[in-house]
């Protein structure tokens, strides 16, 4: 096996799961690059973890093709894409514009899909990996968000036809569905949702909810899903690919028409 340092890229590496990625592969020796629109967030993670920063937009084609173009001209090789970028699409489809579902697509879809189109000949010359973060939104649909909803459930088609097309080249790609997770926008949801409901708890009352009939009882902390993408993104799953690993507590588990079975006698 080369001992040679493996360098991973990260959008969307500012915050939340990107920043808890950024830091795994960091821990444990990787040169890692930090990508995104804000180059704020960025630096903080840089200076945590020593990543170099690119500030630039994924879904743009020349802002990606100019990113990987000076990572091999810094490091000389590209080994791991994590496709972590993504943004809102909060309403349903009668309710969403023309300018709110583009950028859903966008923010979700267009900047795994660009970036990704941008790296894969580096990761074919790597035989790197690929690791898009979904959401349990690729699997199934919440209450009025349909943008975010299609763009997530498209990232998986995105993670399986880059595994059927580059497998043979040596590239894997496999994509992670968390539920909730403890990050900036999950954080911004649950405050709306705790004022909505008059929760005197506020956002942990709100987490508390919304994670009630999940069977851990809890949301994800970044870190735990950032250990799954690595592992995703590395060679202890050399025969994963084309796979949607689903991190959500056992949501996914839960037989829905059962719940009031289990309410009987209870208060909740």
């Amino acid at each position: 096996m080369s001992t040679e340092i493996r360098v991973v890229a990260v959008t969307g590496g500012g915050t939340g799961i990107g920043a808890a990625v950024a830091r795994r592969y960091a821990a444990e020796g990787a040169n890692v690059v930090v990508l995104g629109r804000r180059r704020e967030p960025l630096e903080k993670v840089a200076e945590e973890t020593g990543a170099h920063v690119i500030a630039c937009d994924a879904s743009v084609t020349s802002d990606a093709e100019n990113a990987v173009a000076e990572i091999i001209g810094r490091f000389g090789r590209l080994d791991v894409v994590v496709a972590n970028a993504g943004g809102h699409g909060l309403s349903s489809v009668t309710d969403t514009d023309d300018e709110e579902w583009e950028f859903a697509l966008r923010s979700n879809l267009s900047s795994a899909f660009v970036f990704c189109r941008a790296s894969l000949p580096s990761l074919v010359e790597a035989g790197g990996q690929v690791v898009i973060v979904s959401s349990l939104a690729g699997l199934f649909a919440g209450p009025n968000v349909a943008g975010y909803t299609v763009a997530k459930h498209a990232l998986i088609g995105l993670t399986r036809s880059i595994a059927r097309d580059y497998g043979p080249h040596g590239v894997r790609a496999n994509a992670v569905c968390p539920g909730w997770v403890r990050t900036p926008m999950a954080d911004g949801e649950m405050d709306q949702f705790a004022e909505a409901a008059g929760f005197a708890g506020g956002r942990d009352e709100g987490y508390r909810r919304a994670t009630a009939e999940v069977p851990l009882r809890r949301p994800a902390e970044p870190d735990e899903i950032a250990s799954i993408v690595r592992f995703l993104g590395s060679p202890e799953s050399s025969y994963i690919t084309g796979a949607v690993l689903v991190a959500d507590g056992g949501a996914h588990a839960v037989d829905l028409p059962t719940l009031a079975f289990e309410r009987v006698g209870t208060d909740t």
